[in-house]
């Protein structure tokens, strides 16, 4: 009989320790989808600056059509890639920075432009708005860590993908040319 009671004790300590643990799972997989959202809300806030800042911008630079087209495709191809991934839309997302970078680099050549209250607003905001990002980015890392060390660690690892959990990516650059400084010709 005190067998028994033993064994009983063990088995609800346990059923009360992996209930604990899937709660702990569960809220850190829910901080993940919020940090991710915060890149997500940021994002979509550049995606709108940038039509505004291209449409202020074309009427200084007549030559730099190819600037600006660019600038398009990748915000474009950044808004698309929302939805497919944290790989996919990192990689997106760096395209449309390099871009953007590139962007106020060929402004550097027309000082009326640079004097345009529009465009300095715009550029101010886009500005801004990459701070934020890159903030709500090391957010969103730091909380993925959090959940992928509960996932790895033992004793947890035992029982993490029994119970539907899986490690989270984190949003970072994959490909070297993404982590160079964009090359700016001034020379025509």
């Amino acid at each position: 009989m005190l067998m028994l009671i033993i064994v009983a004790v063990v088995v609800v300590l346990l059923l009360l320790w992996v209930a604990g643990l899937y709660n702990r799972l569960v809220r850190l997989r829910n901080a993940v989808r919020n940090a991710w959202s915060q890149i997500d809300v940021q994002l979509k806030r550049r995606h709108d600056l940038i039509p505004n800042l291209v449409e202020t911008v074309r009427g200084y630079m007549t030559h730099e059509r190819e600037t600006l087209e660019a600038v398009t495709r990748a915000r474009n191809l950044a808004q698309g890639a929302a939805g497919s991934g944290v790989a996919a839309q990192a990689q997106a997302e760096g395209q449309l920075s390099r871009a953007l970078m590139n962007l106020f680099a060929v402004a550097e050549q027309y000082p009326d432009l640079k004097a345009n209250q529009n465009f300095m607003a715009l550029q101010e905001e886009l500005v801004s708005t990459e701070n934020r990002i890159s903030f709500a980015r090391q957010a969103y890392n730091d909380t993925v860590m959090v959940l992928n060390n509960a996932i790895q660690m033992f004793p947890a690892n035992l029982f993490a993908g029994l119970l539907g959990f899986k490690e989270e990516p984190f949003f970072e650059v994959d490909a070297p040319e993404e982590r160079q400084a964009p090359k700016v010709s001034f020379s025509r």
